[in-house]
């Protein structure tokens, strides 16, 4: 998977200072990104279109976001999220395409961002997780990031409202202890990334 860094940083620094005033944001615990050396993902809860902006802009390290694959049927657009490093997935099916190159991402030591619920909560509150982010885990033998991005007025993200982006610590893949040979080990393991994500609201 490859990512044009230039335009990456520099669409990032065109959009922070907007993101700034339009959309206000605070980062909290963010400080400790810098201190991970190695390839991990980034998992997020899910409320808007902003939020892979959100994590873009404070995140020192280029993210490679999956993204439903609906956004790529735009060629223009799709060419263009593909330069930044946005990949497709099928959402409700065995992708393996797009399982393969977030393994490939994660292997080469660089950031994958996921939004764990698979799809944007209309309500503002946390969705079922999907088992995607423990699989990865599992196969790469990455650690994992959790991250939970929280609006004002039940959180929902308005213009000039501020918006929190809080960094838990970080999930070791043997933490999961997953067993392979267990299903019900991938959806436990699940379970307890999406509740480091919900302690942080």
């Amino acid at each position: 998977m490859k990512q044009n860094i230039i335009l990456y940083k520099i669409i990032v620094a065109i959009i922070k200072p907007f993101i700034k005033i339009l959309f206000p944001y605070e980062a909290i615990g963010s400080e400790n990104l810098s201190k991970i050396n190695e390839g991990y993902i980034l998992c997020s809860n899910h409320l808007s279109n902003l939020d892979a902006i959100f994590l873009a802009v404070i995140h020192p390290r280029p993210i490679f976001f999956m993204a439903k694959a609906e956004l790529f049927e735009i060629k223009l657009f799709g060419k263009m999220l593909s330069a930044l490093g946005v990949f497709s997935i099928q959402r409700g099916k065995n992708d393996k395409v797009g399982l393969n190159t977030a393994e490939s991402v994660l292997k080469s030591n660089k950031v994958l961002g996921i939004f764990i619920e698979g799809t944007r909560s209309k309500t503002g509150g946390f969705l079922r997780p999907k088992s995607g982010v423990s699989v990865l885990s599992h196969s790469t033998k990455k650690p994992i990031l959790p991250v939970c991005i929280t609006g004002a007025n039940n959180n929902k993200i308005k213009i000039f409202t501020k918006t929190k982006i809080k960094y838990g610590e970080l999930i070791r893949n043997e933490d999961l202890e997953i067993n392979p040979d267990n299903l019900l080990g991938f959806k436990k393991a699940t379970k307890y990334i999406m509740s480091k994500i919900t302690d942080l609201r």
